[in-house]
């Protein structure tokens, strides 16, 4: 018994040779090469945009007494969750505070209806101001939204940067006008760069339609939240959501129908609009040599249809498509964004279809295509938000040409074939010596 079990360590060493013979016959193959490195300053201004910004709405109307959440009231649990969320904001964030409902009580219905203030005004935030302003709410009031979502968005200025508003409410606007969803449809269709995601705190359809409607208008999300984690995880996305935007300000940029009067862009990060299902131009010239890189976001900043597409085209100036990316889906969704990568022929005189004349630079074409449909109402002007960016760098090195993975592949074959002669060679010479040892016990 002694004999067979050392047989397979024979066998195993006799095989580590053979792996360690494979190992270096094969240790001249190339490693795959690293992603060229480098890169070329944005256009425009250095300056950045400005720090991500929300503005939280807490409805303090005298309903959010009810305790129906764990057995908790619905004020006390977003109290809670409020300040966890404070504790957990990032220092360059701009975070304020606006309640409704707080200062008159329901008994009063004409200034009641009026009720919206600041609690604490969006800027730098000192995190224990903040909290000691939230705990010393009472639910007293009426349930002006409608209101509270105009003065919100003045609240957070009327600058580029797409800011969020977070309505913590647990009943419909019981004050309009304005109503709140006409409201919101009117901000989406000024272009105002502003995101409402809407959490409701009863399980009501009426609520729960109403803030459903405020949702989509804005490109926003609704929650119906059942408990104290819930209200604290959605609040926390919501914020960090703001802080998904540009650290550099992008160039503003007007993209054509035509690739022969497009614009002209380096590498770099462009804003610009487009339409519902319209097409944006733009060339960007590239080298011989050179790899053209590039990315579209288009942001949906209202209500749109379901089923949606955004495609990115690079073409040569005939019109000849080169690469594309596409990005598509149904349902709501905060942006649609697709890439592409595309490398010039090595060659100065070669074109990017084949057929020559293209001289040093080749003048790629982008094109920015969607396929978004507005929802219902919502006005189509301005255009949706675009965000392009573009870089330029030393093309990824080209495999190797075929004779020379040819023989390297012979070389593996013939390795593999003889690692298996002799194993199988060994294999056989084993299974007869444990035969015969076998036979002489």
């Amino acid at each position: 018994m002694k004999i067979i079990r050392r047989q397979p360590t024979r066998a195993a060493g006799l095989l580590a040779v053979l792996a360690l013979t494979a190992a270096t016959l094969l240790g001249g193959l190339p490693a795959q090469a690293d992603e060229p490195t480098g890169g070329t300053p944005t256009p425009g201004s250095s300056t950045t945009t400005p720090a991500p910004k929300v503005d939280l709405i807490l409805d303090v109307s005298g309903s959010m007494s009810t305790p129906d959440i764990n057995g908790q009231s619905r004020i006390s649990v977003a109290q809670k969750s409020i300040d966890d969320v404070i504790d957990a904001l990032p220092p360059e964030a701009e975070f304020g505070i606006r309640t409704l409902g707080a200062k008159y009580p329901v008994s009063d219905k004409t200034d009641g209806c009026k009720d919206t203030e600041v609690l604490f005004p969006v800027g730098k935030t000192d995190k224990v101001e903040a909290k000691t302003a939230v705990a010393t709410l009472r639910p007293l009031g009426w349930t002006p939204i409608g209101l509270a979502l105009q003065s919100a968005a003045q609240d957070l200025g009327n600058d580029q940067a797409t800011h969020r508003v977070v309505l913590v409410t647990d009943g419909e606007d019981d004050c309009s006008p304005p109503d709140p969803c006409d409201v919101a449809r009117q901000l989406a269709a000024q272009g105002t760069h502003l995101v409402v995601d809407t959490l409701g705190l009863a399980h009501d359809d009426q609520v729960r339609q109403q803030l459903l409607c405020i949702a989509n208008a804005t490109g926003g999300t609704y929650t119906d939240v059942r408990s104290q984690e819930q209200l604290t995880q959605r609040l926390q996305q919501s914020v960090n959501r703001s802080d998904q935007t540009y650290r550099q300000t992008p160039a503003q940029v007007t993209g054509t129908d035509t690739c022969a009067n497009a614009p002209l862009l380096t590498p770099g990060v462009y804003s610009d609009r487009e339409k519902f299902a319209e097409h944006r131009v733009y060339r960007v010239p590239v080298k011989s040599g050179q790899e053209l890189r590039a990315a579209v976001s288009v942001t949906p900043d209202r209500a749109v249809a379901r089923d949606y597409g955004v495609l990115l085209q690079a073409t040569d100036t005939s019109g000849q498509e080169l690469v594309r990316g596409t990005d598509a889906g149904s349902g709501r969704t905060d942006v649609a964004s697709t890439g592409l990568r595309w490398s010039a022929p090595a060659s100065a005189s070669a074109s990017p279809t084949g057929t020559g004349g293209a001289g040093a630079d080749q003048a790629v074409c982008l094109i920015v295509s969607n396929s978004f449909a507005p929802q219902g109402t919502v006005q189509v002007d301005p255009g949706l938000p675009l965000e392009l960016t573009v870089d330029v760098t030393k093309a990824s090195p080209a495999p190797d040409g075929p004779a020379m993975g040819l023989g390297r592949g012979w070389i593996l074959l013939l390795v593999l074939t003889g690692a298996g002669l002799v194993t199988g060679l060994v294999s056989g010479w084993v299974a007869r010596w444990r035969i015969a040892v076998w036979r002489e016990n």
